[in-house]
C-alpha cells in the first residue's frame, strides 16, 4: 500500500510539521518548569543554585541527544526523492516509537505520587529549553529549505 496518497504535503512541509512536534511541547514543558522553578525560588531560595546547575546539565544533555535528532529528520526529509509525501511521513517508525515513550514517561511523571517540585524545575526547565531549541533549529531548516526551493 503506497502510503504517500494519504495527506500528502511538499518535503517543506514535513519540516514545518517537525517545528510544530517540537516547540508545542517544548514550550508547555518549559511553561511548567518555570513554574515550579518560581515556587523554588519563593519559597526555598537557598536551592536555586544547585537546581541551576542540575537544569543546565539535564539541558545540555537533551540538547546533544537532540541535535542529531534535527540533523536526521532534517536530511531525511529533504533527501526523498518524491516532491510530496504523506504528512505522516516527517518521523520513521523508530521517531514514533521514541516520542511515544517519551510522551507516556512524561504523562506518568505527573501522575506519581511524592516527585518533589525541585525535580520538576530542574527536569522540565532543561528539557523544555532543549526541545524549543530543536524546533527553532528545524524552523532555521525549513526556513532554508523554503529558500532553495525558491
Amino acid at each position: 500500500m503506497n502510503t504517500d496518497k494519504i495527506l500528502p504535503v511538499n518535503r517543506e512541509h514535513l519540516l514545518l510539521m517537525q517545528v510544530l512536534c517540537w516547540l508545542a511541547p517544548g514550550i508547555n514543558i518549559l511553561k511548567v518548569g518555570v513554574k515550579s522553578a518560581i515556587e523554588i525560588v519563593n519559597t526555598h531560595p537557598e536551592r536555586v543554585w544547585w537546581l541551576s546547575l542540575i537544569a543546565v546539565f539535564v539541558l545540555v544533555s537533551f540538547l546533544l541527544m537532540f541535535r542529531g535528532f534535527v540533523s536526521r529528520y532534517t536530511n531525511r526529509i529533504l533527501s526523498f526523492p518524491e516532491r510530496k509525501k504523506s504528512l505522516f511521513a516527517f518521523f520513521d517508525l523508530k521517531g514514533y516509537c521514541i516520542i511515544i515513550f517519551m510522551m507516556c514517561l512524561g504523562i506518568s511523571l505527573k501522575f506519581i505520587p511524592g516527585i518533589p517540585v525541585d525535580f520538576f524545575a530542574c527536569f522540565y526547565l532543561g528539557l523544555g529549553t532543549a526541545l524549543t531549541v530543536s524546533g527553532i533549529r528545524f524552523f532555521v531548516s525549513w526556513c532554508k529549505a523554503m529558500a532553495v526551493r525558491r
